[in-house]
């Protein structure tokens, strides 16, 4: 480190007044005092949070998470919630607390997520407004089906009695140290130590290396370091560590037992998580469902959040965990490339690597098709499809194999049409009023293989009815200015007894009355033919009668 020692003497007071800030800066303390019961870890707060969230890893991959509410003290049981005894080994726990928020500092917070500027989170954390939270962490351990773990209870060192017996003073050395061989350094060094490959070995019950910068001048880095192997409290975890002796923090730790290769960085800068030959950037090698979780907790006064992003031979996966871990989204092993596809331009792709529109289904097995489902349980009337446009929706049929040939429905101010496209006019329109007109002809299915329970009708019954059947002109309320003549649904079902009910009537029954009713004129016109004949032949019988009778006399 280069120091500007000229410059002390000016800077002297602000270097020291700077030395002094940084650790008053970068910690804030514990959140709360751990304690140790006869079957209980307890943690009194430091202050007053909203919510506390404790999570604890032990032996074999166990997690156990706990919430505690405002105002209750976090505490760890010695039984699981089966009343079962926790199993012997080293444990680690870390506890998160979320600060109490005025409803005001809610509201700041809520408008600065909503505005998704960085700036305004930042300077809103800046401000204070958002309290105190903090995390904690520590270990301690299960033997004998006890705790064994006291933050109060230390290891006695040596070295404070061995210093006692030491009566050398320290050696000094104004010059560069070569050591042409190993070198050991602690308390319990001996002579004759073997090295084996070792070249700087620390032999003692704690072991640390502390890297102590002593820089004064102001602008100058002087955070200090500190490179740890294993707790020195009774019960505590063994790991190797690197501390921020300055702001009180451990940022890296590695406890004992992790598997080989647990970080592995190669030649190439790729990470492996459990590999030594990492494929990409980052590469997570497990036995079963290699994961990712991303846990937004509330110390920052959000709501809590967690997400897993995972994958295994059943699928890849995104998992709302906090929402009771459903399975969001999911891909199959076996999908096809381009199953979803997100063009540059934002439009989507099923089955297709370009899709030309919003959203383009494609595919080439003779069974693509769009299903909408709901598969609700209860029975009722449901829109599940709506398109939205301000001007004419439209739908369009293309037959591919069929030049020309492209049907189209939709809409055209308040009309419903159906449209080819290849000629005019258009073949069909349905008005908000309810009238349908076709440029061709309507015909319903009449044949009698789609017809079943036959019954003769009688032709003069059918014509009397008609006959009585009150005819008026009349409108359409939903269309007042064309007027119509017809017979109304309710005499028309109360005279015939057909159709569905009495609100309309089918053309194929009025077609059906009108039929039977000729035929009932037609026979009724054919008696009176056959009256007539008789009638004639009467008559000419009885004129040929009269004309003998004349000619006699």
């Amino acid at each position: 480190m280069m120091d500007c020692r000229a410059c002390r003497s000016v800077f002297a007071c602000l270097a020291v007044a700077f030395l002094v800030a940084i650790p008053a800066m970068a910690a804030r303390g514990p959140v709360a005092d751990l304690s140790v019961g006869g079957a209980s870890l307890d943690w009194a707060p430091r202050g007053s949070y909203e919510s506390m969230k404790l999570r604890v890893s032990g032996p074999d991959g166990l997690i156990i998470e706990q919430s505690f509410g405002a105002g209750q003290q976090p505490t760890f049981s010695l039984f699981d919630k089966a009343g079962q005894r926790l199993p012997d080994g080293q444990y680690r726990w870390e506890l998160s607390a979320a600060p109490q928020l005025s409803p005001a500092a809610k509201r700041e917070l809520a408008a600065a997520r909503r505005s998704g500027d960085p700036a305004a989170m930042e300077k809103l954390r800046q401000s204070g407004v958002l309290g105190d939270a903090g995390v904690q962490s520590g270990t301690f351990a299960i033997s004998g089906g006890a705790f064994a773990a006291d933050e109060g209870q230390r290891e006695t060192s040596p070295r404070a009695t061995a210093k006692a017996r030491i009566t050398a003073p320290d050696q000094v050395i104004p010059d560069d140290l070569i050591v042409q061989g190993s070198e050991c350094v602690g308390l319990d060094c001996v002579n004759n130590e073997n090295f084996g490959f070792d070249t700087i070995r620390l032999k003692e019950n704690n072991t640390r290396i502390h890297f102590d910068d002593t820089s004064t001048s102001a602008g100058f880095p002087a955070n200090d370091w500190r490179i740890i192997a294993n707790d020195s409290a009774s019960g505590g975890s063994s790991k190797f560590s690197i501390e921020d002796s300055t702001g009180a923090k451990t940022p890296f730790t590695i406890t004992a037992g992790a598997s080989t290769n647990s970080i592995f960085v190669d030649s190439s800068g790729r990470v492996g998580l459990r590999t030594s030959t990492p494929v990409l950037d980052l590469h997570i090698n497990t036995s079963n469902t290699p994961a990712l979780r991303m846990e937004q907790n509330n110390s920052g006064g959000f709501t809590a959040q967690t997400w897993d992003i995972g994958a295994n031979e059943a699928n890849w996966f995104v998992r709302d965990v906090t929402g009771g871990s459903k399975l969001s989204f999911r891909i199959r092993p076996g999908a096809p490339t381009s199953s979803i596809d997100i063009s540059a331009d934002g439009d989507v792709g099923v089955g297709t690597g370009s899709p030309s529109t919003k959203l383009h289904v494609s595919g080439s097995n003779g069974s693509t098709k769009v299903l909408v489902q709901e598969s609700s349980g209860t029975t009722a009337s449901r829109e599940l499809l709506e398109i939205r446009n301000a001007g004419g929706v439209i739908f369009a049929l293309s037959d591919t194999t069929t030049a020309g040939t492209r049907w189209t429905q939709g809409t055209s101010g308040t009309t419903f049409l159906w449209d080819d496209q290849g000629d005019a006019p258009v073949e069909m329109t349905l008005t908000t009023a309810g009238n349908l007109a076709t440029t061709g002809t309507i015909t319903p299915g009449s044949s009698r293989t789609v017809k079943q329970a036959f019954t003769p009708v009688d032709a003069n019954e059918m014509l009397s009815k008609v006959v009585n059947l009150p005819i008026t002109s009349w409108a359409y309320k939903a269309d007042p200015n064309v007027r119509h003549i017809g017979p109304m649904a309710e005499d028309f079902y109360s005279s015939f007894a057909v159709g569905n009910d009495d609100k309309g009537i089918s053309v194929t029954d009025s077609a059906g009355v009108a039929f039977a009713a000729i035929q009932g004129l037609n026979q009724q016109l054919a008696a009176k033919d056959a009256e007539l004949v008789s009638l004639k032949e009467r008559l000419a019988a009885l004129e040929a009668a009269v004309a003998s009778l004349t000619a006699g006399h």
